[in-house]
């Protein structure tokens, strides 16, 4: 199993890993993701050797609830504990590098904190996890199913479960797998009191030559060399956190004619809030340094691209959050990576063999690192008006309702109305094929998800939003299935109900009421989706939806005759029947009475269900449907025969049958052809009854595609 990730946690840059820096401008490697298989470009590794000598110690040692050599019933847990900064993301990604040989089901990860601060939804992570093992969850599972669903799956395997950022205790606890063989390495703050048997790591700042090894790496070894005791006190202003360092170090790599003395100085100059922690001033200091060295377009972007969804960013929503080109924003997007204030973002399951991405300028994506998006969350408050950051918002969530379209169009056919409306669009807003607008949505799928909560939540953009959530819906559905898409579906459904409900609209109410009732249905919650089938027919007649009506009518019945309730189902496919006949929708009419008559026929009310089913066989009749009508007469012999009368049950198996040749459905033929047989075998006559029999065998293997 290859390395698997969920969501869009928190991957600052840290202390065991340094990225190579990259000149401004230059394209960093990797390319952009987010969901299943999306981590951070790694490449060096500087420091913290005492500690990562300790995790293996700690790894080998028997656990506290080992007894007599027998394994715990619950993974070992790892913590590695840091303030943000401080390089406690890459150093368990340089752990998990080094173990990921020893564990044959690979490497999950997770992270339990949004972009925001906001502690993760648990359901969300357990089912994401779920979805990288390959296991589906069924929509609208609560969160303690999908947790132990999670649990469950995990069970068995030996695996290495990453959780990046986690708030506390109550936030790992629940996704621990009761796999001895699984290893589950936390990434925290603070102490995971109520777990037992935690052995924390604790981060402190890194040693001098690590922390010039990493000026070094960015800055070059000359400066370092020739002004050593310099370079010793930039580290101590860096209070040896691997996140300011790199952030001082880019800054230098950026400005050949400036010393590591005018370094220590411009960090010395930044201005500190009173209020500030002695243990924040470093990163503080570094990021602002950083910050006020860019130009005004790029210390913009760089503010802006804190809303992206998830934490993640690429070009294009860089560009429709600024106002700016694709180009313009790549190149700054770019420059942030070298700076150190955007971390790469590689994804490991790519296009699949012979897929060419469209305009790489839509594939790479960054995230800002976890340990810096507070500090440019203060800045946007500080320098963007609201005004300004409400547009801004609009134009990223318009932005990405045009490449779900455009994605959507490439799964519909190749001469379809969408496919030719979205070849007028700009190069960056098509894909070259439909396989790379799957890979686009595959790799985007969280964020995409993200970007619709965050605007309902925002609640000032709801007909963006609106058209957001529709668009997402629908390339869900082309490009991955009713069945595959179910889970984020009910998801956008229950978004959908909320904007309804606040701005009073009851048809999109009604929808989605319906559609969050259908997925009920699918996932065994009878009685959750008849309360929910109910609040869209009341919905619906406010409006006078005709056609919402309806569905909610006809979907009571088939939930009562589920729950075996055949007189309320019955009672609801009438009201159903009532408003078919009303319209002169005849078709409908003809299911609803079969529908009806199945029910009378299971509440053991005979005369009630051939009264029905003959009154379809009617009304297929006068539609000129023989087909049905056939069918329709078939059931009126079934319940014939339910209700101890065969001689009749084979007169009019037999006008049944005779009706189906005129409709040239063999398969239905057969059917009829075995139903005969049976109720002649009742009858006495095996004779007749073998005949038919063999009739019906030959029908269905002739009709057997």
């Amino acid at each position: 199993m290859t390395d698997q990730a969920v969501g869009g946690g928190h991957l600052p840059p840290g202390t065991v890993d340094v990225p190579a820096p990259a000149a401004p401008g230059r394209r960093a490697p990797g390319s952009g993701a987010d969901g299943a298989a999306a981590r951070p470009v790694t490449a060096g590794f500087a420091g913290r050797r005492r500690e990562i000598k300790e995790l293996h110690a700690d790894i080998a040692r028997a656990g506290l609830d080992t007894l007599s050599g027998r394994k715990g019933a619950r993974s070992r847990v790892l913590l590695i504990a840091g303030r943000p900064g401080s390089g406690r993301t890459v150093l368990a990604e340089e752990l998990l590098r080094q173990l990921a040989g020893s564990y044959p089901d690979g490497v999950l990860r997770a992270a339990l904190t949004g972009p925001g601060g906001e502690p993760a939804d648990t359901g969300r992570t357990a089912r994401g996890l779920l979805a990288a093992l390959g296991e589906r969850v069924p929509p609208g599972a609560g969160e303690d199913e999908a947790a132990e669903r999670l649990r469950a799956a995990l069970a068995g395997r030996r695996a290495l479960l990453f959780l990046d950022d986690a708030p506390g205790a109550d936030a790992v606890e629940p996704l621990l797998p009761d796999a001895p063989d699984c290893l589950v390495v936390v990434v925290s703050q603070g102490p995971l009191t109520g777990i037992p048997d935690v052995r924390p790591c604790v981060l402190g700042g890194l040693d001098g030559p690590a922390c010039v090894e990493i000026l070094s790496r960015y800055a070059g070894p000359t400066r370092i060399t020739v002004d050593p005791r310099t370079a010793d006190s930039v580290a101590e202003e860096c209070g040896g956190q691997p996140a300011a360092l790199i952030l001082a170090g880019a800054w230098l790599a950026a400005r050949p004619k400036s010393s590591v003395a005018d370094l220590r100085q411009a960090l010395q100059a930044v201005p500190l809030p009173a209020d500030l922690p002695s243990g924040a001033r470093p990163l503080f200091r570094a990021f602002h340094l950083a910050h006020a060295a860019l130009p005004p377009l790029a210390a913009r972007i760089l503010r802006l691209i804190t809303l992206a969804p998830a934490g993640l960013v690429d070009a294009q929503l860089a560009s429709a959050l600024a106002g700016c080109s694709v180009a313009a924003a790549a190149t700054a997007l770019d420059d942030f990576t070298a700076l150190g204030l955007l971390r790469s973002v590689a994804v490991e399951d790519g296009a699949g063999p012979g897929v060419r991405l469209p305009d790489a300028a839509l594939y790479p994506q960054y995230r800002v690192p976890g340990c810096l998006a507070p500090l440019a969350g203060e800045l946007l408050q500080e320098h963007e008006r609201s005004a300004d950051l409400q547009l801004a918002r609009a134009r990223m969530l318009e932005r990405t309702v045009r490449l779900l379209q455009s994605c959507r169009a490439m799964g519909e056919p190749a001469d379809s109305p969408a496919r030719r409306k979205v070849a007028g669009l700009p190069r960056s807003l098509r894909f070259c094929s439909r396989a790379a607008a799957a890979y686009w949505l595959r790799t985007r799928r969280g964020a995409l998800l993200d970007a619709a909560a965050v605007a309902v939540a925002d609640g000032e953009l709801d007909t963006l939003d609106r058209r957001l959530m529709s668009a997402l819906t629908r390339t869900l559905l082309v490009h991955e299935g009713a069945a595959a898409a179910a889970p984020d579906l009910y998801g956008l459904h229950g978004l959908l109900l909320k904007v309804a409900e606040r701005r009073g609209l009851s048809r999109e109410r009604a929808a989605a009421l319906l559609n969050l009732a259908d997925l009920d249905v699918q996932a065994g919650r009878t009685a959750q989706a008849a309360t929910r089938y109910r609040g869209a027919l009341e919905a619906a007649r406010a409006v006078k939806d005709p056609v919402a009506t309806g569905r909610a009518l006809e979907s009571l019945g088939a939930t009562y005759a589920e729950l075996g309730d055949w007189q309320r189902a019955a009672d609801w496919y009438g009201r159903a029947l009532e408003l078919r006949l009303a319209r002169g929708e005849r078709a409908d009419a003809a299911r609803l009475h079969g529908r009806i008559g199945a029910a009378q026929a299971g509440a053991g009310r005979w005369e009630g269900a051939l009264k029905e089913w003959r009154a379809a066989a009617r009304t297929y009749r006068r539609l000129g449907d023989p087909a049905g009508q056939a069918r329709a007469a078939g059931e009126v012999a079934r319940v014939q025969e339910c209700a101890g009368r065969p001689e009749e049950a084979l007169r009019t198996c037999l006008e049944a049958l005779d009706v189906a040749r005129k409709a040239e459905d063999g398969r239905l033929q057969a059917e009829l052809q075995l139903r005969i047989a049976d109720t002649l075998e009742r009858l006495g006559d095996p004779a007749a009854a073998r005949l038919h029999r063999d009739v019906g065998e030959r029908l269905l293997e002739d009709h057997s595609d």
